[in-house]
């Protein structure tokens, strides 16, 4: 059975950093975890240049964080490389968790219709690393392996950054530094910037297991199972025959007595229940820990993903909130740099990835006290809960194997436009828009596309329509009327004329119910009417969206100083 082969990328002597030092760069990142790399992709796409520093020269050893919700996998649509990660990767919607032998609680992660992306895939973090690198690459991205940063100097105007090569030391200084150097940051710890929060008292052994085996794609959780009793162990499927499993193993373990094969193997044959060949492909003890910096922006210097705030793996909270951290940052730190918004734009990724992290740590500490009771009287009622499940469907809701990963809504973003009209659904400001099935005109007729894919990195206004024919013309339209939707689209085609010549253009995209295309306008058909469901629209409705694809507004009718008072207030103005 075939083991991955780590990558080995090219390390280049820093001679063209060192001609005259310090050099001024305007963006530098710190580390090349999924996080730095997906921050690097997002700049180079929004046209800065970036220069990426990695201690390293391959990717993560072992699988390390392997689930990927459906927001990050949209994020990385995004970013290029949502079809390399999810063609790789091990799809799965079902989660099954056991008491003993028996299960006790069952949930599915299948969307309703009409989403690209599937609930959650498995992936080696390697892999997901490897197709960021490479895509990074492709984009132009300055990325400097065997690049160890031994110290950061915060600036007025920016950083110092002092780094260590093979071929000497030298110090650079940048007029912004993203930080993304992981939980055990060196820049985190060298500024004295603590972490506040919980540390769980248990270990865990992750085991990356190799093996051909006809368990079904789901997730697999076992309280209190035969094969380790007492404890509890969780299971995922992952590529090329690679299967992780997560054995609980009490606060006093031995962590280099359990980290030999000899220790590991027999509790993996245990498991199995019988002799199949397997082999061991990597193994790791870590703890719980559920903690976060008081701010992550700090001047010049921008912290994101675990760098910034950690929380137990039990949810797949870790990697798809630091892709969501990137989503959040890079936008604006773009307009930042560009002159088209405020340094204050800035304090609000600090206060709404706060907003997120403390909602991943909330759940994320639920779930470490059910699987790791601290007290006799929380088993109990643990233990209790989990009797329950078998026959009495109320108590499979108390039932918290890990609340797996989910978008945070930040309906408390200062960027909002509050709603002054009455809406259904949850497509409220702040919240991530859900992805429909479309249709794009073309030379020959309609073809099929998705509409998060449409969006790109730019505000975007979607204006609904009925027919083409309200686009196109004011046929039909009562202009004594305020509240008439043709009177309000036709306001709308003036704002987007004015709109695509303004220094900071918002991309405005026509949805129409019917197929049939407006020459000259950006044009979309709701091919099932799910677009339309999702967001509450009617002809006439309005939504201002993000480049990260949050909404910040959204109107029955709306006129030109509503816009321009959204899109200031969404700018930080």
């Amino acid at each position: 059975m075939a083991t991955y082969t780590y990558p080995t990328f090219p390390y280049h002597p820093p001679h063209d950093l060192m001609r005259s030092a310090p050099q001024r760069k305007p963006l530098v990142i710190i580390g090349a975890g999924p996080v730095g790399l997906a921050a690097a992709i997002d700049a180079r796409l929004q046209g800065r240049d970036v220069l990426l520093l990695d201690e390293d020269d391959s990717v993560s050893f072992g699988s390390r964080a392997v689930c990927y919700a459906k927001r990050a996998l949209e994020i990385l649509d995004r970013l290029g490389v949502g079809d390399a990660v999810v063609n790789k990767g091990v799809s799965w919607n079902v989660g099954r968790t056991f008491l003993r032998e028996e299960e006790v609680y069952r949930f599915n992660l299948v969307p309703s219709a009409g989403h690209k992306r599937p609930g959650m895939i498995n992936l080696q973090q390697y892999h997901l690393e490897e197709a960021l690198v490479q895509r990074a690459t492709e984009l132009g991205a300055d990325l400097r392996w065997k690049y160890k940063v031994v110290g950061v100097q915060p600036l007025a105007d920016g950083a110092r950054v002092s780094v260590e090569t093979p071929d000497g030391a030298f110090d650079i200084e940048a007029d912004w530094l993203i930080v993304a150097d992981g939980a055990r940051s060196n820049v985190r710890r060298q500024l004295g910037l603590d972490m506040d929060g919980q540390v769980f008292k248990d270990r865990f052994l992750i085991a990356d297991v190799v093996m051909k085996a006809d368990f079904p794609a789901e997730r697999w959780f076992w309280f209190d199972p035969p094969f380790h009793p007492n404890q509890s162990v969780l299971l995922h499927k992952q590529s090329d025959n690679v299967w992780r499993i997560d054995f609980q193993l009490g606060w006093d373990a031995d962590p280099e007595e359990e980290k030999k094969p000899e220790n590991i193997m027999p509790r993996v044959k245990a498991l199995l229940g019988d002799d199949r060949e397997c082999t061991l492909e990597w193994a790791s003890i870590y703890t719980f820990q559920c903690r976060r910096m008081a701010r992550f922006r700090h001047g010049r210097l921008l912290f994101a993903g675990d760098a910034a705030h950690q929380v137990s793996p039990f949810g797949a909270r870790g990697a798809n909130s630091g892709l969501q951290d990137t989503d959040d940052l890079v936008w604006k730190l773009a307009l930042v740099i560009q002159g088209q918004a405020p340094e204050a734009l800035l304090d609000s990724y600090n206060d709404d990835r706060v907003y997120a992290a403390d909602e991943n740590i909330r759940n994320s500490t639920r779930s470490t006290d059910f699987i790791t009771p601290k007290s006799a009287v929380s088993k109990l009622f643990r233990n209790a809960a989990l009797e329950l499940a078998r026959s009495h469907p109320f108590a499979r809701k108390l039932v918290n194997s890990g609340r797996l990963s989910v978008p945070a809504f930040l309906v408390h973003s200062a960027l909002n436009t509050p709603d002054t009209d009455t809406f259904d659904g949850d497509m409220v400001p702040g919240a991530p828009l859900d992805d429909a099935p479309v249709c794009l005109p073309s030379a020959h007729g309609w073809t099929d596309a998705w509409l998060l894919d449409q969006l790109g990195n730019r505000f975007v206004l979607l204006a609904f329509a009925d027919h083409a024919e309200a686009i196109d013309t004011t046929a039909n339209t009562n202009a004594d009327s305020h509240t008439s939707p043709h009177t309000a689209l036709r306001d709308l085609r003036t704002q987007a004329a004015a709109l695509a010549a303004a220094a900071l253009p918002v991309h405005t995209l026509w949805v129409t119910a019917h197929a049939e295309n407006a020459p000259g306008w950006a044009t979309l058909h709701d091919r099932d009417g799910l677009l339309a469901q999702r967001l509450d629209a009617r002809p006439g409705t309005c939504y201002l969206l993000r480049p990260d694809q949050h909404v910040v507004a959204r109107w029955r009718t709306l006129d030109t100083a509503q816009l321009q008072a959204a899109l200031a207030r969404a700018l930080g103005g």
